[in-house]
């Protein structure tokens, strides 16, 4: 197991948020974490990233993962848009959290941050500033920036909100070979459950009740009927493409 959640209780401001959250991270899934606003999906992610205590309960990383070894793409309302740097040093600066004491990047990882350009299909824009690009380009970026970061996890929040369409289908094809071809673990909270459930391998539904299991068993579970009634005629498997 990559990450274990036991008994997991999240918060801020000394007020628990979520409890009782228990799910397990294996090397390669996809899990997709839904549920209503303001259910504390954000919240349960800034405190697997370290960024905020658990406020009860544990986390437990496993198979070789490090808690700084998680690749991390912000909400795009958190982003500043204006920043002057160009985009190459955006992405490598992906690479500070292996730099330790170290003020300059490696020759290495210079090539880290342009090949993960490469496969994202922005190398074109390496020397352009981030302010010039249009939204989709940006979280591009921004999502090589944590491939810097890792080769084993990412963690995504929201990472298609406020996309058109057409960008919105490219970035979670973009995720899918990052997972399917490369092997990362893909952790994303998603207000759309009709791609959550497309896409996803597990479900971590939180709100009142809370649930964690595979795509299939959220389909036929109680919580997932009531939440996916209007969508069970249209869920596609990824794996076998027959209807679920």
């Amino acid at each position: 197991m990559q990450i274990v959640c036991k008994n997991l209780k999240v918060g801020y401001e000394g007020q628990v948020v979520r409890d009782n959250i228990n799910f397990t991270v294996e090397k390669g899934n996809y899990l997709c974490i839904v549920g209503e606003n303001g259910s504390g999906k954000s919240t349960l992610m800034k405190t697997l990233l370290s960024l905020q205590k658990p406020m009860g309960g544990s986390i437990e990383f496993g198979d070789g993962l490090n808690a700084n070894e998680i690749g991390y793409l912000p909400q795009q309302s958190t982003v500043k848009r204006d920043f002057p740097a160009t985009n190459f040093e955006i992405v490598l600066s992906g690479c500070l959290g292996h730099n330790k004491n170290k003020f300059f990047y490696s020759a290495k990882q210079k090539e880290m941050a342009l090949n993960a350009m490469k496969e994202l299909r922005i190398d074109g824009f390496r020397k352009r500033c981030f302010r010039e690009l249009s939204g989709g380009q940006q979280q591009r970026v921004l999502l090589a920036r944590a491939l810097c970061a890792t080769e084993k996890v990412l963690l995504l929040d929201e990472p298609v909100a406020g996309l058109d369409p057409k960008v919105t289908a490219e970035m979670y094809e973009l995720v899918k070979e990052l997972n399917t071809k490369r092997g990362i673990t893909i952790i994303m909270i998603s207000h759309d459950l009709n791609d959550a459930l497309k896409y996803a391998t597990h479900i971590l539904h939180i709100g009142n009740d809370i649930f964690f299991g595979t795509k299939k068993e959220y389909l036929n579970s109680e919580i997932g009927k009531q939440f996916t009634s209007e969508l069970r005629d249209n869920i596609i498997c990824e794996t076998c493409g027959k209807k679920l």
